[in-house]
């Protein structure tokens, strides 16, 4: 019976660390591909305030630190599968159930500080993704800024200088819609990563607080 037990449970941890190497093995082929077709070259080359740089390098480490986290939570998970077939004493769920055991004064705080092992991190995470979208908007509001300039130094208008002028204008018109595209699409792909983290992290803190409540039915 704990044989069967200890299967399903090893079943049911999700392989979230293989997900993320799987979405992080598609975006790496996109960069490629996108670098062949010449359009990093493109967005860094029409970016003088080097913002979308700044966006691109805020999203790959915080992808990376995504991928050290969503293995840090498997391993978390099969360590809540050894405790609860009493095979190791390890972990977040190993601490919490022994916080349980020990009965303290407040109730609550085992469970918080399983939380905050399980979901703080991500929080900050949250934080850094909202970043790239900030910095998009900044990127807008410098192209349109730059903009405004070119069009408030316009003198006269001069029919052989249009070519010119028109390369002017859209230079801040470029930064502003390039910078803003980059931030969208970075946080969009980012926020798709820190959402799956919590969903597994909730389901994660759901499990240590089933098994707290088995052992104390049948304690």
């Amino acid at each position: 019976m704990h044989a069967g037990r200890r299967s399903d449970d090893a079943a049911a941890i999700e392989p979230i660390w293989f997900e993320w190497l799987t979405l992080g093995g598609m975006l790496v082929f996109g960069g490629w591909l996108l670098g062949v077709r010449g359009v990093w070259a493109l967005l860094l080359s029409s970016d003088p305030t080097g913002l979308t740089l700044v966006i691109i390098i805020v999203f790959v480490a915080s992808s990376l630190w995504c991928g050290a986290r969503s293995r840090e939570l498997q391993r978390q998970r099969r360590l809540l599968v050894a405790t609860r077939s009493r095979q190791g004493r390890e972990g977040w769920a190993a601490e919490y159930l022994a916080a349980l055991a020990a009965r303290p004064q407040d109730d609550s705080a085992p469970l918080d500080l399983l939380v905050e092992a399980a979901q703080g991190p991500h929080h900050t995470a949250w934080w850094v993704n909202g970043i790239q979208l900030k910095l998009g908007l900044l990127g807008k509001v410098i192209g349109f800024s730059v903009l405004a300039l070119q069009i408030g130094n316009i003198q006269s208008f001069d029919a052989s200088q249009s070519q010119d002028l028109l390369k002017s204008l859209t230079s801040g018109l470029g930064i502003a819609l390039l910078t803003t595209m980059v931030g969208l699409v970075g946080n969009i792909l980012l926020g798709l990563q820190l959402t799956r983290l919590d969903r597994y992290a909730d389901a994660l803190v759901a499990d240590c607080q089933k098994a707290g409540l088995a052992i104390a039915r049948s304690a």
